[in-house]
């Protein structure tokens, strides 16, 4: 699918920084009915792009385009829409201004409203990152949006989650200069990173289980190297370590509205919310997800069973899949 841009001039960031021409890269699937009341936001997660996303769209899957017009943002950060690499000098590189997801959100809810022109969304939907990013339409908007399905993440980065965030962090930055340059190779500080990220993205079970298998690997090392080094070779680290401070500060009570009050924050949500969780997952356990379910009126969280952890959430795993499709067409079958 073909990438478009929508134009941000100005666009004044949570941090305080104006970018002067802030870029969100999106990708349509489907087309908007005449009423605009078919619209779908599927945000993209971490490291992802709208491709990351096309398992779960199409004539006839769960996200059906031939009743759905299906707008996937991609999410600063990502080398398509606004990030380091592609970002124009005083905020190129290390330079670039931390991005919140309410920054990611407060874009997307721009191109929805101003280009598409659209004031209700059948759905918002999306996983890890995204899930956030789902959290946060949500709180932020909730007159807009009638139904979502956050899965495999969290309405706020959990300690534990951050732990490990910090950790890939350091992973890319131990060595770097005091300029904020690293002093190792890329290619060097991504393999160290993704060997740091392979420890998390599956759980104990399934490399107990060998279902490493599934995916052609016969080890947990050519696991590592032919999925996670694989998956993250080429990015550019500046992108990396902007998409980790963005996931490590997600947080939908932050800034003056809640203060920090993730209960208040929960209660303002109005859309009929099914959260996913898999049993697994080392990012996002299912007991936190309980536990926001519970603060918020249409809240409901299911666990999905599954030694896939949080790849359950990622389309390779059939289990999961199965799961997060039946959700999705459970949430829309209530579209009248």
């Amino acid at each position: 699918m073909a990438v478009q841009h929508f134009v941000l001039r100005d666009f004044a960031l949570e941090s305080g920084v104006v970018l002067p021409e802030a870029i969100l890269a999106y990708a349509t699937y489907g087309e908007l009915d005449p009423g605009r009341g078919n619209a779908i936001v599927f945000p993209t997660w971490f490291a992802g792009t709208h491709e990351s996303n096309e398992w779960l769209i199409g004539p006839g899957r769960p996200v059906d385009t031939d009743r759905y017009f299906v707008i996937v943002p991609n999410t600063f950060g990502n080398g398509l829409s606004s990030s380091p690499s592609n970002t124009p000098a005083p905020f190129d590189g290390p330079r670039f201004p931390s991005i919140t997801m309410r920054d990611n959100v407060a874009a997307q809810y721009r191109l929805v409203t101003e280009y598409f022109g659209i004031g209700e969304l059948a759905l918002v939907l999306g996983c890890s990152m995204a899930a956030m990013q789902t959290y946060q339409w949500a709180v932020d908007h909730p007159g807009m949006v009638r139904r979502a399905l956050p899965y495999c993440g969290a309405p706020r980065t959990p300690a534990h989650c951050r732990v490990f965030v910090d950790s890939l962090r350091a992973a890319l930055t131990a060595t770097a200069s005091g300029t904020g340059e690293l002093a190792i190779p890329p290619g060097t500080a991504l393999e160290t990173f993704a060997r740091v990220f392979a420890a998390w993205g599956f759980s104990q079970a399934f490399h107990r289980q060998e279902e490493y298998r599934a995916l052609g690997f016969t080890s947990p090392e050519e696991t590592t190297t032919g999925f996670w080094v694989a998956n993250f070779a080429g990015l550019d680290v500046d992108n990396v370590i902007s998409q980790l401070d963005t996931w490590v500060t997600g947080d939908v009570s932050r800034g003056d509205r809640f203060r920090g009050d993730l209960p208040a924050a929960l209660g303002a949500i109005e859309a009929e919310l099914v959260s996913l969780s898999c049993d697994t997952d080392l990012y996002f356990p299912p007991e936190d997800e309980e536990a926001a379910a519970a603060h918020i009126p249409k809240g409901e969280a299911l666990t999905i069973r599954s030694a896939w952890g949080h790849q359950a959430g990622g389309g390779v795993d059939p289990a999961g899949a199965a799961v997060i499709g039946r959700q999705v067409r459970r949430l829309l079958a209530t579209v009248g």
